[in-house]
């Protein structure tokens, strides 16, 4: 009999045996891999988890009681345990499930993620509510060992251990955020994991608390006295209690028996309490259990092989293309030094890792710290290089405002997956770069039509004397010829691609080949369109744009970023202050909302911005124009 069919509530998985719990994980496990294969996911995280979360709704009462995800990476099993079972099969697809915990989505989604190390405080703040209000309900968050390193997550736990809420924080030890985890944090963990008289210890604390009668107050004064005998003998510093927060662990997070015990003995204990778990990574999948860092994120796979299912391109990614052309650079310059947030794969800096490893940093989850100590490094004369996806640029706003711009310091910072990304939905999509940071007094700001101009603008913002932000989307390139030497691009100025017609199409970055496609489709229709790569949304060419407001009937302007402050308004500003009518441009962009998650290229589509969308809208005013 298949359990997982007969489960239409939480409340039916209390009544569970032990043995068809243990059933119900390799079910959960079965459709969670069958899933990811054909929609693509977070496989090994959500893998890890699968024994902790069946324990978490066998002892407490969801939604009333809260669970918070940091991340939510690991949340899959939550999400087919609460109600969402027959709807699983639309995780990551349009109009389907998200692939993240989401409040309007589900009533048991206590809390909406997507960027690390929010857990701890939204559940402090739901704690400090429900004494607020006089109430009786449970708040666990769920935090893995790599969201750990970001300064929130310690910011929370200092609040925590000041404000001694009644909270459970379990911190999952897998060893591994998205790449493998870095950091003094992760050797603390590291020696709680391995030391075995620790472990040997524990153990036989733990045999002795298991034979007590009683839980409540006696068990944890018993427990609090012997803990603390352990953690001052063998582990220096005792990190958590010291802060004021009761630590219980390490414990097997794949132990499910193990697991329903403690977390109902954990339940009645007063105050702050943090359960360490140690978890494998892509447990159940040997694949995933191999490569942990490979499925942490992927696309579709075949099941029986572990590999992937989409077909090989020759054409590199934009990815591929910085990495190689930052080695060509730093080849020649002994002060390009490279940081990045925990992302070394995703950002393409593992081959200068390797290469250059005493030029490479590794910072952790933790965008903030990445960019002032890039700032450092540049006020030392050094030329760092900071690689973050654009989502997790945001997190480090007032470090590019007030530690490099105001400095003026000559700090290169590459911001990858800008634009939409697909499937990964609202809390990964790149589209609000060029409007939060444009603003900022002193930067530099651009985008490259394709890779080759991609290399040339690395080259050229690595020597720039000043704060520079280069922007590229995901995925494929163009699959255009690469020149073999690198340029200096000059700063600030557009490049005219084709200049025809009464209308004018000014792009910027990801849109400047849609366009291109766009003019050739509106040329068969005998409407001549000009194409401009404008390269630059900070400093804009502003007399470039200015002649062509001055001798073409209307201007279009393209972006792959919200409209709302991008570089459309950026364009409209320059018109205004040169008394040029706003009636004489339209600007294509992404509206003021969050994109929901599916393909790029639907997307992209959905909201006008492919080829064949840019042309029909162009053709649309050119045929209100002459009504």
């Amino acid at each position: 009999m298949n359990i997982l069919e007969q489960l239409n509530t939480p409340d039916d998985l209390k009544l569970l045996l032990p043995k068809q719990l243990l059933q119900l994980a390799e079910e959960i496990r079965s459709l969670i891999i069958d899933t990811v294969s054909k929609n693509g996911g977070h496989l090994a995280p959500s893998l890890g988890t699968v024994e902790l979360t069946i324990a978490l709704y066998k002892i407490f009462d969801f939604p009333t009681d809260k669970l918070v995800w940091d991340v939510g990476h690991q949340a899959y099993t939550h999400k087919i345990l609460s109600g969402r079972r027959d709807q699983f099969s639309t995780l990551r697809q349009k109009g389907g499930l998200t692939g993240f915990p989401k409040r309007s989505e589900s009533p048991y989604d206590a809390f909406g993620v997507g960027h690390a190390s929010t857990s701890i405080s939204a559940a402090l703040g739901m704690a400090a509510a429900r004494d607020i209000d006089g109430g009786r309900f449970k708040v666990i968050a769920v935090i893995g060992d790599g969201a750990m390193s970001g300064g929130e997550a310690f910011e929370a736990l200092n609040n925590v251990g000041a404000l001694k809420k009644d909270m459970l924080i379990i911190l999952n030890d897998n060893e591994m955020s998205i790449s493998k985890n870095v950091g003094a944090l992760s050797s603390y963990f590291s020696q709680i994991r391995t030391n075995p008289e620790y472990t040997r210890v524990k153990k036989d604390i733990g045999s002795l608390i298991a034979r007590l009668p009683k839980v409540g107050q006696t068990f944890y004064k018993t427990a609090e006295i012997l803990k603390d005998s352990v953690k001052n003998a063998f582990i220096a510093g005792g990190l958590f209690e010291e802060m004021g927060i009761s630590y219980i662990g390490p414990v097997d997070g794949n132990n499910l028996p193990n697991l329903i015990t403690i977390l109902q003995r954990i339940k009645n204990i007063h105050g702050p309490v943090m359960l360490h778990i140690l978890t494998k990574k892509g447990k159940g999948y040997p694949p995933a259990e191999k490569h942990p860092d490979k499925f942490h994120g992927i696309g579709r796979f075949d099941i029986e092989t572990g590999q992937s299912v989409s077909k090989p391109s020759s054409i590199p990614t934009y990815t591929q293309i910085f990495s190689n052309t930052l080695l060509k650079i730093a080849s020649d310059d002994k002060d390009i030094v490279a940081i990045t947030a925990a992302m070394p794969g995703g950002t393409g800096l593992s081959a200068f890792a390797r290469q250059y490893p005493e030029r490479f940093f590794d910072v952790g989850i933790a965008e903030e710290h990445a960019l002032t100590m890039a700032a450092g490094l540049a006020s030392a004369g050094k030329k760092p290089v900071v690689a973050l996806y654009s989502t997790f640029a945001q997190r480090g706003y007032d470090q590019i405002l007030h530690d490099i711009c105001l400095q003026n310091l000559p700090v290169t910072i590459c911001l990858d997956r800008a634009g939409l990304v697909g499937e990964d939905g609202p809390t990964h999509h790149g589209v609000f770069d060029y409007s939060f940071l444009r603003n900022i007094p002193g930067i530099t700001l651009m985008a490259p039509q394709d890779e080759n101009e991609l290399q040339h603008m690395l080259y050229t913002a690595i020597e720039h004397n000043g704060p520079i932000v280069l922007r590229y989307p995901r995925g494929q390139a163009c699959g255009i010829p690469m020149d073999v030497s690198l340029h200096h691009l000059p700063i600030g100025f557009g490049k005219i691609l084709s200049d025809s017609g009464e209308y004018a199409i000014i792009a910027i970055g990801s849109m400047v080949c849609p366009a291109l496609k766009a003019a050739e489709i509106l040329r068969s229709d005998n409407i001549l369109c000009s194409v401009i790569n404008a390269r630059f949304i900070k400093p804009l060419d502003k007399a470039l744009l200015i002649t062509l407001a001055q001798t073409k009937k209307h201007l279009i302007t393209v972006e792959e970023n919200v409209l709302a402050g991008g570089f459309g308004s950026a364009v409209l500003e320059v018109l205004s202050q040169n008394n040029i009518s706003p009636g004489k441009i339209t600007c294509l962009g992404l509206p003021d909302k969050f994109i929901s998650q599916g393909p790029r290229d639907e997307l992209l589509r959905d909201y006008g911005l492919t080829a064949g969308e840019i042309a029909k809208t162009i053709k649309n005013l050119v045929n209100h124009q002459h009504n």
